[in-house]
């Protein structure tokens, strides 16, 4: 199983919880829908949620060519990258046992802006799709006005980390007598019923790209 090299930067202190191959970091990344890309500006930590998508060892993030992240991270700079996914709340018989259960993926990279058009289009497509599957082939045709005014950021996967727990509370053995609730609250992240924006054409129906979505987030 191919892994993700491991350093200090990168290694979790609780092993039993962390992973570093490929399949489980790929995984993560490919459930979630928002990632947090943490970079230094002016002297400043700067942490900001993104959409994006993976291909192979490469993150493609998405935003405004003028917003400050694309100008700061196209010069070529290291950052963070994580996504976590909550999966269920952990209540325990004591507050120090208590906790959650999530997966998370924390990713090191050197970013770079992408400006060649085919690669910049081959990420775009991914990044609406990533969202939404099939929804580049069922909008317009982006022009090459907003092709040229949106950014989009590259990340070479150099190092990865995976961490997850799950399971109930793990309490004390005298706390077990107890007569106190303990046990796991389930989180889900789903996709309620699309809304139209009002100003459909006649005839138009809900498109195969929503259906995919609200099936992947079931």
């Amino acid at each position: 199983m191919e892994q993700y090299p491991t350093n200090k930067l990168n290694k979790v202190r609780k092993s039993d919880r962390a992973a570093y191959d490929k399949d489980t970091v790929h995984a993560i990344l490919d459930d979630a829908l928002v990632a947090h890309v943490g970079f230094v500006d002016h002297d400043w930590p700067m942490v900001i949620p993104m959409i994006y998508a993976r291909d192979g060892d490469t993150l493609y993030l998405h935003g405004a060519k003028a917003a400050r992240i694309a100008k700061a991270l196209g010069k070529g700079v290291p950052v963070c990258i994580t996504v976590t996914h909550l999966d269920g709340l952990v209540l325990a018989r004591s507050a120090f046992h208590s906790s959650v259960n999530y997966r998370s993926v924390v990713v090191h990279g050197m970013a770079h802006q992408v400006c060649d058009a085919d690669e910049k289009t081959k990420a775009l497509t991914l990044i609406t799709d990533h969202i939404a599957p099939g929804r580049w082939d069922e909008t317009r045709v982006m022009n090459d006005k907003e092709l040229n005014s949106t950014g989009v950021i590259a990340v070479p996967i150099e190092r990865a980390a995976a961490k997850c727990r799950t399971g109930g509370p793990a309490d004390d053995d005298e706390d077990y007598a107890l007569p106190i609730w303990a046990g796991v609250i389930p989180v889900r992240q789903v996709l309620g019923t699309p809304e139209d924006d009002g100003r459909l054409v006649a005839g138009v129906d809900i498109p195969q790209s929503i259906e995919q979505a609200k099936a992947r987030h079931s």
